[in-house]
């Protein structure tokens, strides 16, 4: 590719004043009026016409060799997936240019170029505008408004500048129109983060529009390329060569396309298929050994109305000696749809029509060719391999030839328990066999067992009845124990068993120690097959049972880290750093034991030095080994006393528990103390309803008091108190009426006691609602106090000056913030003085409720007899 060397100062004259002026008007070949666009109205997944991800092969290729091109420029290669995933969004969203003019430009803001990409702003502030502005890939401006506030971020994506610059309308990045919008559009289905505008339809989340966080950029930059690199078919197209059999085929093509290693590929392709995006199968081989590896995009196929068939092996209950390969001739030959193999539905959904798929091994010899054989009523099973397999129960040779062949003692019964009948008389070949019903099956099973002269213990009879051929019903068990399946269905029901519960006990261990403690089925599958790679495979391994229980369900850990195992974190997938740091720290102590040898001893020769080092090494480890003794006897020790300590803990709450619960059951068996009704735990509901009311009515008093009353005359505060306690006690009254309309006075007149306490419940209710109502009338007038107002307007004022309205201090925002500002001040300094004032007032009557206890009645009558009487309680006396 070529670009444009040019200053910086001329090469930003160029981008923001007139950019390419000189350049014609960018237009395509003509070919390129034929690629299709996909329209905006299309949802990913729905399979119709205007599918964002229904795209032409020829489209499909454009888009490809752009981004491919876009991603190969020397100032985006090298960089970050989360700079190289910007770049492919920021190019997706620039404009086509207008004219002559190269107008490139788009607008975004950090925030939401984050939401595209799945990370926060400071990691896109961080790494990927720097690096690109730093590589010259990326040209920034803050557009800022009138009053210098910013409301954006121009973004040029140089190498599509250069691009056309240089090469017009005949360079990969040089899009249209249609095909800017099609990538965008197709951005958007993968992992947009989807808007609801207003007015305007919404647009929906993309597919990863969810995943955020650690590696969210590289599946999204991942996903994409897979995407324009899959057919109509839904099929990646995989890469070619050799490629490591660890990661796999459809790693190393994920690799090659996001320039990183196989390993870290894999991850990615793992984080998909979670995800429920890519779905990975091998293709069924009619030898049933593991065909050639696939990788299925499936929204793509989603997205073409194609679906995954299942691809199932060939599994048989006896032992297998042979299989039959695709190019096996004669009775071993499909025989077309009607074949007698053909018929048994070997080699799965996809094997019609498909032959160039199916894999045969190189060595596999072919049978000679025998006459074709007629489709038997039951379909046959692979068993013994041999071609004439069409016997009865028994196991023996055809009656008509050599009829006494099957005699030997031990051959009988062994063949029988492999075969699979079809009929009860052995026909030859050419001969229509009898129905065979599965009782007659188990019969004849049976039947030959004793012929065979060897019947069969009880206790193998009971194995093979609980023994389960399919692996548990639990979803998480079937998950974690798929790799081993072959080795599930050589146990016995006992050891199924307690695989079974081991399994179980080690997924319960993982998703303790996992954030998502769903994933926990997942990473014990990954270990059995990690651990079946170390061994060769199922065929080397000869006891099941042992080597489950012993090597592939164990936890190997590396380090002293509790998630480590074999040097993999089994929380994050990544490798284990504190691994790291314990070879970094042998590595280290090795190092200095030779400086100090090459110190202290500074002739000795290589042999020599070596030997010292190995013994000074072997002596620092049995030191080491000596102190691990030592710390783990302490931990141990103080494990113990924690444990002593802890259950000490817990006898003395128990003990503190027992004694709460035997004081309140003695507090529960007291009478009230007011009305002496037994067992009221010391005051009955009725009483303590009342003791509430009377304090709601006192509250509900001072809280009238407080704005309405002097609170320097005592006379004039409980005047108010009276007033409220009045106007309280008339609605209490008021709604015991309603009450006794709308109830059955009848009863309640044969039970006084439910009548009580029914009034008691009444007169709360009433006074609660009054204190609401009293406070709310409080506040309300304290709001138009004096100073209330003037903290009001100190707000208001305070809200006008700050600076992001000191420009304009008189305009609508700033008004309507001051405003907000100075009714919350005036509301503030309400409840300010409401709780002052209250508090007074409960001063000046605890006051006066300790004189009035202090004082003697003999004392206190003369006073009181002596005080004036008002006019309304004169003539109420007199009356």
């Amino acid at each position: 590719m070529s670009t444009v060397a040019a200053p910086a100062a001329v090469l930003d004259h160029l981008l923001w004043d007139d950019v390419d002026n000189s350049v014609g008007e960018c237009r395509l070949p003509a070919q390129r009026n034929a690629l299709r666009s996909v329209p905006a109205s299309g949802q990913p997944g729905d399979g119709g016409l205007d599918d964002p991800l229904r795209l032409g092969r020829a489209m499909r290729l454009r888009l490809r060799d752009a981004v491919q091109a876009l991603l190969a420029d020397p100032s985006i290669a090298g960089q970050s997936d989360v700079a190289r995933l910007a770049a492919v969004v920021l190019y997706a969203k620039s404009r086509a240019p207008k004219g002559e003019k190269n107008d490139n430009v788009t607008s975004i803001w950090v925030a939401e170029l984050g939401r595209w990409m799945g990370v926060g702003e400071s990691t896109v502030n961080r790494r990927v505008l720097a690096p690109l502005r730093t590589s010259d890939g990326l040209h920034t401006k803050v557009v800022r408004d009138a009053q210098g506030h910013p409301t954006g971020l121009e973004c040029l994506v140089m190498p599509l500048w250069r691009a056309r610059k240089s090469g017009g309308a005949a360079h990969p990045l040089a899009l249209s129109k249609a095909e800017l919008a099609t990538l965008l559009r197709l951005c958007e289905a993968l992992f947009g983060p989807g808007w609801t505008p207003e007015g305007k339809e919404p647009t929906p989340p993309g597919i990863l529009a969810g995943r955020r966080g650690k590696g969210a950029a590289t599946d999204r930059l991942g996903l994409l390329l897979m995407v324009l690199n899959t057919r109509a078919s839904g099929w990646l197209q995989l890469c070619g060569g050799s490629v490591k059999a660890r990661e796999g085929r459809g790693a190393a093509t994920l690799a090659r396309l996001l320039g990183c290693s196989p390993s870290g590929a894999r991850k990615v392709l793992a984080r998909l298929t979670e995800a429920g995006v890519v779905a990975r199968q091998h293709k069924a081989t009619a030898t049933r050994m593991r065909g050639r590896g696939r990788v299925m995009l499936l929204p793509v196929a989603r997205a073409y109305g194609r679906t995954v068939a299942p691809v199932e092996a060939v599994s048989g209950s006896g032992a297998v000696f042979s299989a039959r390969p695709d190019g096996a001739r004669g009775d071993h030959a499909p025989a077309g749809a009607a074949g007698a193999l053909g018929a048994s539905g070997i080699g799965g959904a996809e094997q019609a029509g498909k032959a160039g798929d199916q894999e045969r091994p190189d060595g596999a010899e072919l049978h000679a060719d025998h006459a074709p054989v007629v489709t038997p009523v039951v379909p046959p099973q692979l068993s013994c391999g041999f071609s004439g397999e069409s016997r009865g129960a028994a196991g023996r040779r055809p009656e008509r030839a050599c009829v006494g062949e099957d005699q030997a003692a031990d051959g009988g019964t062994a063949v029988a328990e492999s075969a699979r009948p079809v009929a009860e008389d052995g026909p030859l070949r050419g001969e229509k066999p009898k129905e065979s019903p599965v009782e007659e099956r188990d019969g004849q099973r049976a039947a030959g067992a004793v012929a065979g002269g060897r019947p069969k213990a009880v206790g193998w009879e009971k194995a093979q009845q609980q023994q389960r051929l399919g692996l548990p019903a639990d979803l998480g068990l079937r998950v974690a124990l798929g790799p081993v399946a072959g080795l599930w269905e050589r146990l016995s029901g006992w050891q199924q068993g307690q695989v079974e519960a081991a399994a179980q006990a080690e997924l319960t261990r993982l998703a303790g120690m996992l954030e998502r403690p769903a994933m926990a089925p997942r990473l014990l599958a990954d270990r059995f097959t990690d651990r079946l790679e170390e061994t060769g495979g199922e065929a080397l391994v000869e006891r099941p049972f042992p080597w489950l229980m012993r090597r592939g369900l164990v936890q190997r850990q590396a380090c002293s880290d509790r998630r480590c195992d074999d040097g993999i974190r089994l929380d994050t997938g990544g490798e284990c750093e504190n691994c790291g740091n314990v070879v970094h720290i042998r590595r280290a102590r090795r190092a200095k034991i030779a400086a100090e040898i090459d110190r202290e001893l500074p002739g000795l020769g290589a042999r020599e030095r070596r030997q010292v080092l190995e013994e000074r090494l072997r002596e620092y480890a049995a030191a080491e080994a000596e102190d691990f003794v030592v710390r783990r006897e302490k931990g141990r020790a103080e494990q113990a006393r924690r444990d002593a300590a802890r259950a000490a803990a817990r006898e003395r709450a128990e003990r503190e528990r027992q004694a709460a619960a035997a004081a309140d059951a003695v507090r529960q068996a007291q009478p009230c103390q007011v009305c002496g009704r037994a067992r009221a735990a010391g005051l009955c509901e009725p009483c303590d309803h009342r003791r509430q009311t009377e304090t709601l009515i006192g509250e509900a008093g001072l809280i009238t008091a407080a704005w309405s009353a002097d609170l320097s005359d005592p006379g004039n505060v409980a005047a108010v108190a009276a007033d409220v306690r009045t106007a309280i006690g008339n609605s209490i009254a008021t709604a015991w009426q309603e009450f006794l309309q709308i109830t059955d006075v009848a009863a309640l007149e044969a039970n006084p006691e439910a009548a009580e306490d029914a009034y008691a419940f009444a007169a709360f209710q009433t006074a609660q609602q009054a204190v609401q109502e009293y406070q709310h009338n409080a506040l309300a007038m304290l709001r138009r106090t004096e100073e209330a107002e003037a903290e009001a307007r100190r707000a208001y004022k305070a809200e006008q000056g700050r600076p992001w309205f000191q420009h304009n201090p008189t305009g609508a925002d700033a008004v309507t913030a001051a405003t907000k500002a100075a009714d919350a001040a005036r509301e503030r300094t309400a409840e300010y003085l409401l709780a002052v004032r209250l508090e007074q007032l409960r001063e000046q009557v605890a006051a006066r409720t300790e004189i009035a206890a202090a004082a003697p009645w003999t004392d206190r009558l003369p006073e009181l007899a002596a005080r004036p009487l008002h006019g309304d309680a004169t003539g109420a006396v007199i009356a």
